[in-house]
């Protein structure tokens, strides 16, 4: 089985006309970057949705088309894509995984244009008209957390450290409300550039010792957190911090190399090794339609199968508008009942996503993921 879907490049969206009516999306999504290691499970999420949507019988009878644009370069080039695309009517709605920084941008360009649904955790805050964030923000994705490893491992000093973005920011503002709660302090913040080479990171770590962390924070995202735990690998600090993330999935997991320190946790809304129904049907469809070589679904893939099946939920009932309702129709779609919400998910077969967060520990090249 194939997935019956049209992936377009952006330049033939633009210049190519169009071979009938369709519902076209674009999909941001980071095929460079420090998020670009991500890209191909995202994008495989993205596919199986609108395969499902269109075996399903399409959006009010319209197939669904994707237009892939990067997301993981500079924020002002993926919103200048967008924007030319929107500028050529070659698109009808936008969909996306990626960094905040990059969502913000985009989200300028999107909004009041056409609807735009942003799917992995975010920095909270408010949005602008016609935009839906359906990941966690911080607060939402920490909530007693922090308290919980802080009070399993008798820790006293947390470090925090991320890149120099809106995303981690914001996680660390909702960090140090959530350490001092826990009775504990925070001893070092740090805010590295996209892309710091691992050598550039010895001052860090000799900071890390000297301030005597006994936790770590990370909102470092992708190859820049690939390249930090590497980093702590050699130093030996990976034995002696509790470390905790909220960007490490599998394929990011699988890069560092593993973790077997028992001591390496993870928080995100979805896991591979996740006991739940709804993730197995998942992965048993994505199995049948990509074979058993594709990439795994990561949280991000996850999140963004998600989102096109709700941009086609709002499609089908003609609330795919770029107005301030469409958050509130968003909204009754994902918590609502009855038959006329029952219909709206008809083409979705695991029905609306399930809200949450789940706490999770590496073990080896996987993660298991604790009551």
């Amino acid at each position: 089985m194939s997935a019956d879907v049209k992936l377009l490049e952006p330049l033939d969206a633009l210049h190519l006309p169009r071979e009938g009516p369709a519902l076209r999306v674009a999909l941001v999504v980071p095929q460079s970057g420090p998020l670009g290691l991500t890209g191909p499970s995202a994008l495989d999420g993205a596919l199986l949705a609108a395969h499902e949507v269109n075996a399903g019988g399409g959006v009010r009878g319209l197939p669904l088309e994707l237009v892939l644009v990067d997301g993981g370069g500079p924020p002002g080039a993926a919103a200048g894509e967008v924007a030319l695309l929107l500028d050529a009517g070659a698109v009808d709605a936008v969909a996306g995984c990626h960094s905040s920084d990059v969502h913000r941008a985009v989200e300028a360009v999107v909004s009041g244009r056409a609807a735009y649904v942003f799917t992995p955790p975010h920095e909270g805050g408010t949005r602008r008209p016609g935009v839906v964030c359906t990941g966690a923000d911080p607060v939402r994705q920490l909530d007693g957390v922090i308290e919980r490893l802080t009070a399993r491992h008798r820790l006293r000093r947390w470090a925090l450290v991320g890149n120099d973005y809106i995303w981690p920011r914001a996680v660390h503002r909702a960090a140090g409300a959530a350490v001092a709660r826990a009775g504990a302090g925070v001893v070092l913040e740090r805010h590295l550039p996209f892309g710091t080479a691992e050598r550039a990171l010895e001052p860090l770590l000799d900071a890390l010792r000297a301030a005597r962390a006994d936790a770590l924070l990370l909102s470092l995202i992708g190859a820049d957190l690939v390249r930090f735990n590497r980093a702590l690998r050699r130093s030996g600090l990976h034995r002696r911090l509790v470390r905790l993330s909220g960007a490490l999935e599998e394929n990011s997991l699988v890069a560092y190399g593993g973790d077997d320190t028992g001591t390496l946790y993870a928080v995100m809304p979805s896991f591979v090794s996740l006991a739940e129904e709804r993730r197995l049907r998942l992965a048993e469809r994505h199995r049948a339609v990509f074979g058993p070589y594709a990439p795994v679904l990561d949280a991000y893939a996850v999140g963004l199968y998600d989102g096109l099946h709700l941009l086609a939920a709002l499609g089908s009932r003609g609330e795919l508008v770029p107005a301030g309702g469409l958050a509130r129709a968003a909204a009754r779609l994902l918590h609502g009942e009855g038959a006329a919400v029952r219909r709206a998910w008809a083409r979705a077969p695991l029905g609306p996503a399930r809200e949450g967060v789940h706490l999770a520990r590496a073990e080896g090249l996987g993660f298991t993921v604790l009551p």
